[in-house]
């Protein structure tokens, strides 16, 4: 290991991350019991809603099912380009 890799630590393999991420949203619908299919009907009519007040950035945005004790939230992380006018 490099100084750099000790002080930053590695770059993390960008397919194995993604493959984690993904598992990580399987799990949550498993245990939210929202379907997938539902849960991308609901990215899509938010990102609908949203993009007729602001220009968003489509290939960033992550839509995501996070569990704390028994509740489980919808977290949307959307980047904004700028507000329409």
């Amino acid at each position: 290991m490099n100084l750099f890799e000790l002080i930053f630590g590695r770059p993390e393999d960008k397919s194995k991350s993604v493959a984690k991420d993904r598992l990580k949203l399987v799990l949550m619908h498993d245990r939210a019991d929202i379907p997938a299919p539902m849960l991308e009907q609901m990215r899509q009519e938010i990102i609908a809603v949203i993009a007729k007040y602001v220009e968003i950035n489509e290939a960033e945005l992550k839509v995501d099912l996070e569990r704390a004790d028994t509740t489980v939230a919808l977290v949307a992380n959307i980047p904004i380009r700028r507000v329409r006018s």
